[in-house]
């Protein structure tokens, strides 16, 4: 068996055929992986594990950077595909598989010095832990930022001592088969394995008892899937899923400036960000100010500087499906709402105002390029709003209080809280999502943490002979 293993394979049952988002064109068909299929792939890379784990720790960083200079030397052909699958712009792929670049990069430092802790004991004894891999990882990658969340799972797996199984999102099949083709090679035999297929291939690799874990990117609903089906199999999941981030604008900020930071968080990839804004509590003092240039910034993403199209029609039903309830229940479109004519999967910016807590676009992830904004009287009640619901991912809040801004972080029930910028943070930042957002790392060094396990070891020496006759004596 070949360590590329894809799903093109002559006993698969069904084939995947993607459409290019802007044109409505067929990118082309693959194959899907069958369950003969998968059980090989987990049964491979279950045979590869041991030999992987015993290579030594800085021959398998070597290895990563050598898979990233060869990612870097395939960017060309995957942004192109990355555009043609999901209609992202050529320009972000290529910064998106720089990422990718960057994080195997990080991870091939990282792995080696990855270590245990001595513990305190007894002074002629020796106590440590040590890392162990955990075996068989199945990693589930999304179609939004393909490479660079790929690279980051596939890095931090593979250097602690992992095999992979790799499913790129079915969106994105032939992304995730290209780069299954380029990064494998660089490994032993069936250390990193591509299956390629839809929700029915990851079901299937959750019902093998040979994995033993899942790092899962996506839906919260499949996440939960994921996490229910572990729980039979005992394989250890981590995941990173949905969030309905939440963006608080105080009263004292300049309406202008925080219009410009809802409209990156909103708009920003099409809003098909995981920790994109999902939903705006701005203080009514200021309120007709954001929103007028809010509606202004959405205008000009709608005119002069066009989004790129959401990843297919199906996601743009959904994002409309929100916009029309809330239109339908009171709110009103200041800008964008409505689907655009010709191919394509287009959505225009939009902003909603007079949004209520009973509309779907404020309660449930919409992920699309929309702003829905409630108007609260006070920081309190905009951070009680904010605060509320079942996703716990991230939260923005716009303040020029020391006081606000120290409230909204310990209130705020999420994994990551951002003041006065949407996007950023310092480079190696991990979180850990909650509620339905997720369990566990998804990045930095802490990621290496949750694909290994630990053993505590306890080393005595014998008692010498004296000491054995003295123990006799006394018993």
């Amino acid at each position: 068996m070949q360590s590329t293993m894809t799903s093109e394979l002559a006993n698969a049952e069904d084939v995947l055929t993607i459409l290019n988002p802007r044109t409505g064109d067929a990118v082309g068909s693959l194959s899907v992986a069958g369950a003969n299929d998968v059980a090989g792939a987990v049964a491979a890379a279950r045979a590869a594990q041991p030999g992987w784990a015993a290579t030594p720790a800085g021959e398998r960083g070597k290895l990563l950077r050598e898979a990233a200079r060869v990612l870097d030397a395939a960017a060309a052909g995957l942004a192109e595909l990355n555009a043609q699958e999901t209609g992202r712009p050529v320009e972000e792929a290529l910064a998106g598989i720089a990422a990718g670049v960057s994080t195997l990069e990080q991870y091939a430092e990282l792995g080696p010095v990855h270590r245990g802790h001595s513990l305190r004991g007894n002074v002629l004894a020796a106590d440590y832990t040590i890392a162990e891999p955990r075996g068989v990882a199945v990693l589930l990658t999304p179609w939004n930022d393909p490479a660079a969340v790929a690279c980051g799972l596939i890095g931090a797996a593979l250097v602690t001592g992992n095999t992979a199984i790799h499913k790129p999102s079915e969106r994105c099949p032939h992304l995730g088969k290209l780069l299954g083709e380029a990064l494998a090679p660089v490994f032993p035999p069936n250390v990193l394995v591509t299956l390629t297929g839809g929700a029915d291939v990851g079901t299937l690799l959750t019902q093998e008892p040979d994995v033993d874990m899942f790092a899962h990117v996506g839906s919260s609903a499949t996440g939960d899937r994921i996490a229910r089906a572990a729980a039979v199999t005992g394989a250890y999941v981590i995941r990173e899923n949905g969030g309905n981030d939440p963006l608080l604008v105080d009263a004292d900020v300049d309406p202008g400036w925080a219009a410009e930071q809802a409209a990156i968080g909103a708009f920003s990839n099409s809003g098909q960000i995981c920790t994109s804004v999902e939903r705006i509590y701005v203080h009514r003092s200021i309120a007709e100010q954001f929103c007028q240039a809010l509606a202004g910034q959405a205008r000009d993403r709608n005119t002069e500087h066009p989004l790129a199209p959401l990843v297919d029609i199906r996601m743009r039903d959904t994002v409309h499906r929100h916009v029309a309830e809330a239109v339908q229940l009171g709110a009103r479109a200041m800008e964008g709402g409505t689907i655009p004519d010709g191919p394509g999967a287009f959505y225009p910016a939009t902003v909603l105002v007079d949004c209520t807590d009973s509309m779907e676009v404020m309660t449930e992830e919409t992920f699309g390029p929309v702003a829905p904004v409630r108007v609260v009287d006070s920081f309190e009640e905009g951070l009680a709003l904010a605060a509320a619901g079942r996703y716990g991912l991230a939260a923005t809040v716009l303040t020029g209080s020391i006081a606000h801004a120290q409230q909204a972080v310990a209130a705020l029930p999420v994994g990551t809280v951002k003041v006065n910028e949407v996007f950023g943070g310092a480079p190696g930042g991990a979180a850990q999502p909650r509620g339905v957002s997720g369990h566990g790392f998804g990045y930095g060094p802490e990621l290496l943490d949750e694909f290994s396990r630990v053993k505590v070891v306890h080393i005595a020496a014998p008692p010498t002979p004296a000491a054995r006759e003295t123990n006799r004596a006394v018993s």
